[in-house]
């Protein structure tokens, strides 16, 4: 007898699909290519992890249901899976074992994909944490989203990634590229290679100055052009994309002529730099979500050390207004949270942002579906429920394409055909 999965209850019946297959009736399911919600229903066939079949066609013993839409796994392009920000984590990269931030990984992982995100970038870590964190969910040990990390970031002495900063002379060993910090074209080779090395998936450059790093300037340009050249040539070497940090105008202006895959944050983008993305193919990948809770986290005092304080409340707000702007001049754009700077699980939220700064519902869940299956260079395997892709599929009540709130209602999360989650736990914070 074969098997009708649905809404988590098993139904008999004589299906087409073959025996063991699980079968999804959709009674709206997402079009991510095209960003249109199609009306039902429709039946969803999983084999081996993969999308055997999409059928309007229904099974000889009809199950009637309303109100639920599919969509592909929602895809969060920038993420620090590894960690969580609090009042507390400038003392803790000093007081707390790297075991331990693994263990509590564990968690985050479990909460990304309860929010029903099967994919997304690290994008930047310590000691490696999230590579082995993506191998222990590759082997099935723990729960977690499909994950592709750039291990340790890459930036220049005293820049934004530097882990040296804030730490009194001589506390720690100057670094160097093996710890992700150079200075010249030749260590930044060098700094890229150790990555292939140490198992990471793409490169993450810190081109511009960040908010939450002890370094003062939030926007100064940290890498020259031949040292970004360098990265992304000797990225293109190993196979790997680039990802750029960048608030400031001149460090993004370096890192998209150097060939970056996408830029993140990009807070003070301006209409040269706009352009210059659109005819380079540049994605803006916009971390809304890191915008707004910093700005709001800035107001506690206390919350962040006064440097951090002081940059939040001048560039986080800015997001909202590029990204206004970007989304009305044609930019492409991926979704990205920043998620680690606000608790991991609330990482839908972007969408309200996003819908809030003008973009339709229904774009804003093409940027976190097949468009992040681009940046990531894996749109035969992701991003859309087609025939043949990984069977990542994320029910929701209501219709997220119209109201985007619904996407909060998760209720079944399927990654690689399997039912990995029933969602957030009643309570938890959207």
């Amino acid at each position: 007898m074969n098997r009708l999965w649905w809404l988590g209850l098993c139904w008999s019946g004589a299906l087409l699909a073959a025996e063991g297959d699980t079968v999804l009736r959709c009674e709206r399911i997402f079009d991510a290519r095209s960003a249109q919600m199609q009306a039902g229903p429709v039946w969803l066939v999983m084999r081996d992890g993969k999308i055997a079949e999409v059928s309007r066609q229904a099974p000889a013993a009809e199950v009637s249901q309303s109100g639920q839409s599919c969509l592909p796994g929602l895809i969060d392009l920038h993420t620090h899976i590894t960690n969580e920000g609090g009042p507390n984590r400038y003392i803790e990269r000093f007081t707390v074992e790297p075991i331990s931030v693994a263990l509590r990984a564990t968690g985050y992982a479990r909460a990304t994909l309860d929010a029903g995100f099967t994919t997304v970038r690290d994008l930047g870590d310590s000691n490696n944490i999230s590579v082995a964190l993506r191998d222990a969910i590759k082997a099935g040990w723990i729960d977690g989203p499909r994950i592709y990390t750039s291990a340790k970031s890459i930036a220049t002495t005293g820049g934004h990634a530097d882990p040296s900063n804030g730490q009194k002379s001589g506390l720690t060993p100057h670094p160097g590229p093996a710890e992700g910090v150079v200075n010249g074209p030749e260590q930044a080779y060098q700094a890229v290679r150790q990555r292939y090395q140490d198992g990471a998936d793409l490169i993450k450059i810190t081109a511009t100055g960040g908010v939450l790093s002890l370094a003062r300037n939030g926007l100064n340009p940290q890498f020259s052009q031949a040292e970004a050249d360098a990265i992304v040539a000797a990225a293109k070497d190993y196979g790997f994309t680039v990802a750029a940090h960048a608030h400031g105008v001149e460090g993004m202006k370096r890192a998209i002529l150097a060939g970056v895959t996408s830029i993140e944050h990009g807070s003070y983008m301006n209409d040269e730099i706009m352009e210059l993305m659109i005819d380079r193919g540049t994605w803006y990948v916009p971390t809304m979500l890191a915008g707004w809770w910093t700005a709001e986290k800035a107001k506690e005092p206390g919350y962040y050390p006064p440097v951090v304080a002081a940059k939040a409340r001048a560039i986080s707000p800015q997001i909202e207004k590029t990204f206004a702007k970007a989304w009305k001049a044609g930019v492409p754009i991926a979704f990205g949270t920043d998620s680690g700077v606000s608790p991991h699980g609330m990482n839908a939220k972007e969408f309200e942002l996003m819908v809030a700064a003008g973009m339709p519902p229904a774009k804003a869940l093409q940027a976190a579906t097949w468009n992040g299956a681009q940046v990531l260079q894996l749109q035969a395997e992701l991003g859309s429920l087609d025939v043949g892709k990984w069977a990542d599929v994320l029910v929701v009540d209501g219709d997220p394409s119209r109201t985007i709130e619904d996407i909060h209602r998760a209720r079944l999360v399927y990654k690689g055909g399997e039912l990995v989650s029933h969602g957030p736990a009643q309570g938890d914070p959207p």
